[in-house]
Order: structure tokens, then sequence, then C-alpha cells
């Protein structure tokens, strides 16, 4: 990308697509379009055409989606497949049909199989079941992914699209019924701690392992492979270690300064056992995640306290 090319950065009002745009201004890039889902809803495909015909942006960078935790995911399957389908089917096909040089698809780990072996590689997709929980999100991102895939092997265009691990960091979401785990432990021990109460209770039995990934990572990550990456094959990134989700809410608590009893529900599902990336890709393209997970709650939590009413 030239500091003056047209780049189009879908979804910059959530946590990635905010992260990638901060990224490419920091970096320089002066050519930055956006829209706001009042001004584009990336579902409607007439609406995207035409401001694809209008805009021609050179490179895509999309980040758009319907996102939401374990219990959003698993209680409303459709609506996370029909939409995120639509978002990613409608935009890569719009910057096929109007010349983009470039686009990079933005997915998530659940689209590998529940209990693929581990670490997981890029070539393990679609060697076995889903998690139910986050099957439909799940399915909508694989099918974005080979999208992208197709069109890049059919029309020798680079579309690239790389497989974040959960992530959080500035600009999360912190909504008591749709956010991700680590968001919303923060926000339970908070609420927690100036309430004064004595317990916590959290979701499952807390012995799920989990990798998390500082969002401001993944959008250097994000960048780079833009300028520097053209392979068919998706790319991974994390950071290359997990954490037990007990182990998690320990350190979240520590941070947040809740010093009370934490608790688990576990008529509530834990959703995979474990799901930690092979990042041997990204390591070798000379890429390695820089903030570790103690230092970027701290940095989360203060976005937190920034934002939350």
């Amino acid at each position: 990308m030239e500091k003056n090319s047209k780049i189009f950065v879908a979804g910059h009002k959530g946590m990635v697509g905010g992260a990638i745009y901060r990224k490419l201004k920091t970096d320089g890039y002066v050519n930055i379009v956006t829209r706001k889902h009042s001004e584009l809803d990336l579902i409607n495909q007439e609406a995207v055409e035409k401001f694809f015909a209008a805009e021609k942006p050179e490179y895509v960078f999309l980040a758009a989606a319907k996102v939401g935790g374990i219990m959003a995911n698993d209680a409303a399957k459709a609506d996370f497949l029909y939409a995120n389908a639509m978002i990613s089917l409608n935009v890569t096909q719009a910057a096929l049909k109007n010349g983009c040089k470039k686009l990079e698809f933005l997915g998530s780990s659940c689209i590998y199989p529940r209990l693929a072996p581990q670490p997981i590689r890029e070539k393990d997709l679609l060697t076995g079941s889903l998690e139910p929980t986050n099957e439909g999100y799940a399915l909508a991102k694989i099918l974005g992914l080979k999208y992208a895939e197709y069109i890049a092997k059919e029309y020798n265009r680079p579309f690239i699209s790389v497989m974040p691990t959960n992530l959080y960091g500035v600009g999360d979401n912190y909504d008591e019924n749709r956010s991700h785990v680590l968001p919303a432990l923060i926000r339970r021990f908070h609420e927690a701690k100036i309430a004064n109460k004595k317990t916590v209770t959290c979701f499952g039995d807390g012995s799920p392992l989990r990798e998390f990934l500082f969002v401001d990572d993944l959008a250097e990550l994000c960048v780079f492979l833009m300028n520097n990456y053209d392979g068919y094959e998706t790319v991974n990134a994390g950071v290359g270690k997990d954490i037990s989700i007990k182990d998690l809410a320990k350190l979240v608590a520590n941070i947040v300064g809740f010093t009370g009893e934490i608790l688990w529900d576990t008529t509530k599902p834990n959703g995979m056992p474990r799901k930690l990336l092979d990042v041997s890709k990204a390591k070798s393209l000379e890429w390695t995640a820089k903030t570790s997970l103690s230092d970027g709650i701290k940095i989360a939590y203060e976005d937190f306290l920034k934002r939350y009413k």
C-alpha cells in the first residue's frame, strides 16, 4: 500500500477495525475510507455495491462482523450465520467487481474443529466437527475465508485471510449479554468490587484453555500482511500459549481489585475444551505478538473505566 492509497476499513467502529484504523493512521496512511453501520449496512447487497462503485477502494480490511460471547452465539445461531455470511460475501464480491487490488478477510479461531489437535494448524480447517455453541458464526467465517481463497485462485487476485485467536483490548464490547469471556470478566469483577460483593459467579467450571491476543498486536500483523503476504492459505494470529479460564479469572480479579471468592456455575457451557493456535507461519514471516496478557488486561481495564456507565 502507498501512503495515499484508498483503503476501506470495514467495521472501523468495532474493536478489531478500530485497532486497524489506528495502526494505519499511526503509519501515515492518509486516504482511509470508513462508514458507520447507520451509513452503510453491509448486510444489504445493493448498498454495498453502490458504495464500492462510488468509492473504488484499492485495499479492503474486512473486519466487520456480528459478534457475541458464548451465550449470544448459542442462542442466535441463525442470526449470526446469516449476518456474517452476508457481510463476508457482499463486501468480498463488491471488492472483486470493482477492481480492488487486495482484500484481507478477518476470521476467528472458532472456525477450527472442536477437538482439533493442539496447537491448531491452518491446515486443520474442515477436518472435524465444530463447537456446537458457536457453529453458526463459525460456518459464516469459513464461508468468507473460502470465498476469498477461491477468488484468489480463480481470478489470480491477492485476497487473503487472517484467523485471530480470542481478542481483547481497547474498544472491546462489555455488554452483559453479548461480550466475550475476558471483557465479561472485567465488567463482572469491577461491578462486584464497587458493590462490595463477597462472591462472583463465572460460567462453566473454569477448565477450558484459551489463548488471548491484544488487539493492537493483531492490527500490526494485519497491516504487515496486507503489505507482505499473498498466500492462498489463511494465517493464524495468536501468542502461542494459553491459560485456563479459572486462572484468567484470578488474573483479571487481581488487576481489577476484586478480593472476594470466585464461584463457578457448571450448568453453563464450557465451549471448546482447548483452542490454541499454531502461529509458526506468522513467526516465519517475522511477526510475534508483543503485549503480555497482564499488561494488555491493564490497558483494557483502563479503557473500560473510561467508557463504562
